[in-house]
């Protein structure tokens, strides 16, 4: 399996102590069958029976279909698992001496809970034998109070002066990576991540693999301190 590999991932895994909070509970199971292909499929899932446990479950249900290739057309996960293993045997079949497993990989994290937001990192891999396997990571905010995924707006009370502030420690990482500035954004102004979320320090940016560089850089990820960040936030 495939984990949260990268080194800020991995210091993610902590339940914040900030607030006294009741929160959700988690279980952590996956698909409990073998295919033809490479598929590991483990996720968390909110073990109470509440409405809002239910909401949860249902969206990271869907953001793991999401996360399949040619998931289009299929109405569940072990559908759309399903016709990955069945197009892996029919290449197989066509070319018969490529011995290559096709790989999917999809593992969740619970990494931070509080109050006010809960943030899951939903990490998935992919090779069907090219030059190189696809990996990505999504981090999804919920609101514990009725289950549903925050947008990047509603986390902040100021998007723009947040920027700024992002912009800086980008800038900051880059050089302490030994990294030149302008290999980055192709050529535009510097945006924000599409996936923002938190942990016990603060606010986590994390760029995957082409989202501003060359899959040669990798990913691109950094942590701004919550008491820098706190200002900007409607929420944490």
């Amino acid at each position: 399996m495939k984990k949260l590999s990268l080194y800020i991932l991995a210091c993610l895994l902590v339940i914040s102590c900030k607030k006294e909070v009741k929160p959700q509970t988690f279980e952590t199971g996956g698909i409990d069958r073998s295919f033809d292909a490479d598929i590991e499929v483990s996720y968390d899932t909110a073990n109470n029976k509440s409405d809002v446990a239910k909401k949860i479950n249902a969206i990271v249900q869907s953001e793991i279909l999401k996360s399949i290739p040619n998931h289009e057309d299929k109405n569940s996960v072990n559908e759309a698992l399903e016709a990955f293993n069945a197009e892996y045997i029919e290449f197989s079949k066509q070319f018969e001496e490529n011995k290559q497993k096709w790989t999917l990989a999809i593992e969740t994290e619970v990494i931070y809970q509080a109050n006010e937001v809960i943030t899951m990192g939903l990490s998935v891999y992919t090779d069907t034998g090219g030059a190189h396997g696809n990996d990505s990571i999504e981090l999804l905010n919920f609101n514990p109070s009725n289950g549903e995924l925050y947008s990047q707006n509603e986390l902040f009370s100021d998007l723009n002066e947040f920027k700024k502030l992002a912009e800086t420690y980008f800038k900051d990482h880059v050089k302490n990576e030994g990294k030149n500035i302008s290999e980055f954004f192709f050529g535009k102004p510097f945006q924000l991540p599409e996936n923002i979320g938190f942990n016990d320090e603060g606010v986590i940016l994390l760029y995957n693999t082409y989202e501003i560089a060359s899959y040669n850089q990798g990913y691109t990820e950094f942590v701004i301190p919550i008491e820098k960040a706190e200002e900007f936030l409607e929420v944490y």
